[in-house]
């Protein structure tokens, strides 16, 4: 038996008895250990059998008269080192221990990750189960090169192939930041990226009770210049008429407009199923799908164009899905290509279809923003009056139709200082007819 006083008022002990109130037909009897933690205990099985003539019970190991009695404490000596050993470790990265937890960590139930790589790994393991059911490759893909970068930095910066979770400071937090921005010159929305990572990990910790504060309290990631962008009205009649032999680039231009036509994700348009194609009773062609970054249900009426896209690729299937769709970081690679050939001078990208989407197909045409809201799937109206940027030339009209209503409902008075700044300032207002009361 030993004791341990390393934490306040915390005393640790573990033995092995023989159990002779559970004797077996030939005689034996089951060794049994005990693990007390601040005077409660709990016993766990040795999966070791022993007859009372050969049980030394003052020293709790088997007397030593037989080689394989020798065997036996082995197995007891090895036992309680395991158990000592899971008893200082939950001590050290919790804070506090239980008999109970460390009996459950000797017989591996309900252990939990107590370091942030080991973490991280388990993490995603389970995510790249999720690949193809509800997750998609290039997230799992994100957050192994995150993982990759982690541990570069923690071999670099603490020479050690891992740290505690209970270790995590605000400091730790902000050096990864410093070590992804300076040392590997990464742009502000690539570090975020890795941050936001990081900090489903950290969550994941906490959340499991490994950690008791987070370490991203008060951290501030610099934030990337955000830049909507959408194709202009030229440049989407270029990737719409512009000759493209049928090679993977047409391909990929025929997903690229359908999703300009419909604001799906490339992780939607990956999702996409006949089971979520669905035929009303006038005719139309509806997309009813839960969006996979949000699980937002968002229905849209197809247009000619997808279901002529819909229709082209329909005999192509596979499985259940409406497209074969490929990885996104071919897509981007065809995108380029595709520039090129249709004499665009930007750099495409899939996620910027969405954007036309939002901005070309549906605000321009008039559509109202609370219905572009429905359509893209957003939470909140809020998220698609940025994600949706009202282009110069749907002001233009908006303005040319208030024009026209206002027309001849105004008129300022010829004799007040309005009329006269207006006189010299905006003289073709003054054409607008509309008597206001001589104010007395």
């Amino acid at each position: 038996m030993e004791k341990n006083t390393k934490a306040k008022r915390s005393t640790f002990a573990v033995l092995f008895y023989l159990n002779t109130s559970k004797r077996k037909k030939d005689g034996t009897c089951p060794v049994v250990g005990r693990i007390t933690v601040d005077a409660n205990s709990v016993q766990f099985s040795t999966k070791i059998n022993l007859s009372s003539p050969y049980w030394d019970a003052k020293k709790g190991r088997a007397k030593k008269e037989r080689k394989e009695l020798s065997e036996i404490n082995r197995t007891l000596d090895r036992l309680e080192k395991q158990v000592k050993a899971h008893y200082s470790r939950i001590l050290e990265t919790e804070g506090y221990v239980t008999a109970e937890r460390v009996k459950n960590a000797l017989n591996g139930v309900g252990e939990k990750a107590s370091n942030l790589l080991q973490l991280f790994e388990e993490h995603n393991t389970e995510f790249q189960k999720r690949v193809g059911v509800n997750r998609v490759y290039d997230t799992y893909y994100s957050y192994l090169l995150t993982f990759k970068h982690l541990s570069n930095f923690i071999r670099l910066k603490y020479n050690s192939e891992d740290v505690p979770l209970i270790s995590l400071t605000h400091k730790f937090i902000n050096d990864f930041d410093f070590y992804l921005r300076i040392d590997r010159r990464m742009q502000a929305s690539t570090v975020l990226g890795h941050m936001i990572s990081l900090k489903k990990i950290i969550t994941r910790a906490i959340n499991q009770g490994t950690l008791r504060r987070n370490p991203f309290m008060n951290y501030v990631a610099e934030q990337p210049l955000k830049k909507y962008r959408h194709l202009t009205e030229e440049e989407f009649q270029k990737i719409l008429t512009t000759p493209i032999a049928p090679t993977r680039y047409s391909r990929t231009r025929d997903w690229f407009v359908f999703s300009s036509f419909t604001g799906l994700s490339y992780a939607d348009m990956c999702a996409l199923s006949v089971d979520n194609l669905i035929m009303e009773q006038d005719g139309s062609t509806w997309i009813k799908i839960p969006r996979q970054k949000t699980g937002t249900v968002c229905c849209i009426k197809l247009l000619s164009i997808p279901l002529m896209i819909i229709e082209k690729y329909k005999d192509e299937r596979k499985t259940d899905k409406v497209f074969n769709m490929i990885s996104l970081s071919n897509i981007c690679i065809n995108l380029k290509e595709i520039a090129k050939l249709c004499g665009i001078e930007r750099n495409l990208t899939y996620h910027l279809a969405r954007h036309t989407y939002a901005t070309q197909t549906c605000i321009s045409q008039g559509v109202p923003i609370e219905t572009v809201s429905k359509l893209m799937g957003h939470s909140s109206i809020q998220t698609t009056q940025i994600y949706a940027k009202i282009t110069n030339q749907k002001v233009n009209e908006d303005m040319k139709k208030l024009f026209t209503q206002v027309s001849g409902k105004y008129q300022v008075l010829e004799s007040d200082i309005t009329s006269e700044i207006a006189h010299k300032k905006f003289p073709h207002w003054l054409k607008v007819k509309q008597i206001f009361p001589e104010k007395k």
